[in-house]
């Protein structure tokens, strides 16, 4: 559903860019160019930014409710708009106003799903009918999981990345999410992969639930410094309506998939007087 649209007249665009969580993410090794080799599941779930994206004057200009989001080149939606620009020799003319709802520097791809609807959306908009191959040599230099977001499907990613095949899940899952107020930095995550050890008592090894293996090898980094990630992973999975708990990408969300029936509220509910009371929740599922 990234870059689900809905059209109000041919100069204006509502998008709705879904947030993702990796099901499994193994990090093969580093490679000469600095990024490191994945093989990583990932899959599109029922939160979603808001981007209304109007044909302006002139330039690109963009606007956020929220104050943590970057603004300019820094912010991915942004290069985004000027890399489509720039590759066709459009002429810019472009007013992007962002409503966010997927927490920044959470693991969820929240910046990369909104640039993947930019790209998605300027397509249609100004009728470039460029291919999706075409839209993924512009969404790779810009993120790592921009790329994924374009297949609006769950899909198994290798390269850094970039090289994307979307899959059909067995099924849909019901999950839970639990952030607390820090943020972790991917790249640093990345940089003490390597390097890093496990925690005694935390559970690391892939979780086998319904017909599917969840394992994060950012884990293993995240934890060391961050120890009450570990810490909610393990209460997650003490909990008895949780079939598998485990770190989104590089953190710092935690996200607990749920068992046929239980209740996600009653568990977020919890968890907030067991962990954190100032947790952000959100229960949602796969799509």
């Amino acid at each position: 559903m990234a870059g689900c649209l809905d059209y109000a007249r041919h100069d204006d665009m509502q998008v709705f860019a879904p947030a993702k969580i990796n099901l499994s993410l193994k990090i093969l090794g580093r490679r000469n160019d600095g990024f490191h080799e994945l093989d990583t599941l990932i899959a599109p779930i029922s939160l979603y930014d808001e981007l209304r994206i109007d044909k302006g004057r002139h330039g690109i200009k963009f606007s956020c409710d929220h104050p943590s989001v970057p603004q300019g080149d820094d912010n991915l939606a942004v290069r985004a708009a000027k890399t489509f620009f720039e590759t066709t020799k459009i002429e810019p003319a472009i007013s992007i106003e962002l409503k966010k709802k997927i927490p920044h520097g959470a693991g969820l791809g929240g910046g990369s799903s909104d640039a993947a609807s930019v790209l998605l959306a300027l397509n249609k908009l100004f009728e470039a009918k460029l291919s999706r191959e075409a839209l993924t040599e512009m969404a790779e230099p810009i993120g790592s999981d921009v790329p994924f977001f374009l297949f609006q499907s769950a899909a198994l990613c290798k390269g850094h990345g970039e090289m994307v095949s979307p899959v059909k899940l067995k099924r849909q899952f019901s999950i839970l999410l639990l952030k607390p107020a820090f943020a972790v930095s991917t790249a640093w995550a990345y940089s003490r992969w390597e390097d890093s050890r496990e925690i005694s008592g935390i559970r690391y090894e892939a979780q086998e639930f319904a017909e599917q293996a969840f394992v994060n090898d950012l884990e293993r980094p995240v934890f060391e410094k961050f120890v009450f990630l570990a810490q909610s992973k393990m209460w997650l999975l003490s909990q008895s309506e949780v079939g598998a708990a485990l770190m989104s990408g590089s953190g710092s969300t935690m996200f607990a998939v749920m068992r046929a029936n239980a209740d996600a509220d009653s568990v977020a509910k919890r968890a907030k007087g067991a962990l954190d009371p100032e947790l952000w929740t959100c229960a949602c599922e796969t799509i």
